[in-house]
């Protein structure tokens, strides 16, 4: 494997590359058989609303030796709304430094963060939610991660990530853990 360089893409090539950005999720996330449908289309919904949103950011990884377009990993997000309707179904008491940094624009989340399987352990998912969250105002970062995604877990710890809370985005669905992080320097 090769030397991989960064790029980061507006929110009008993101959603062009929308298909291929699905693509890139099924084959990071390994889907049961029968899953990758379903799955797919939800990312696609939330890509879709996702890059729509003011301060969109992605940032994509590309092996130099890989033989096709698809990247080896992206990271996306976007600052919150100052509204902090994201944190709806936080399960307690939101921080007041976190509340007030939401209302002041100074939140940034960390929406999505994948890297194809062959890929992984080569320190791409590092550098790749480094460089997206090196550009901006926001002063806190975060992201919701599934419990049971042990590797993910580990990886944000190593990379500087503190659990918050917990959040259930919405009715039914499953509990998520509130990770955050100060912006880097």
């Amino acid at each position: 494997m090769g030397e991989v360089f960064f790029r980061r893409l507006s929110r009008w090539q993101a959603d062009g590359d929308r298909e291929e950005l699905a693509d890139l999720y099924v084959a990071a996330y390994e889907e049961p058989p029968g899953d990758e449908y379903r799955n797919r289309e939800g990312f696609l919904a939330r890509l879709a609303v996702d890059v729509q949103r003011a301060g969109f950011d992605m940032v994509a990884a590309d092996d130099e030796d890989g033989d096709d377009d698809e990247p080896a990993g992206v990271a996306y997000g976007y600052p919150l709304h100052r509204d902090g309707s994201w944190w709806r179904g936080f399960v307690g008491v939101v921080p007041d430094e976190v509340e007030e940094l939401t209302a002041s624009g100074k939140v940034f989340a960390l929406a999505e963060l994948m890297v194809l399987p062959e890929h992984r352990r080569r320190g791409i998912g590092g550098r790749l939610q480094q460089r997206l969250l090196s550009v901006g105002h926001a002063e806190r970062a975060v992201a919701l991660l599934d419990p049971v995604n042990t590797e993910a877990q580990t990886a944000f710890r190593a990379w500087g990530w503190n659990r918050l809370g917990e959040l259930r985005p919405g009715r039914g669905d499953s509990v998520l853990h509130v990770l955050t992080r100060s912006m880097p320097d």
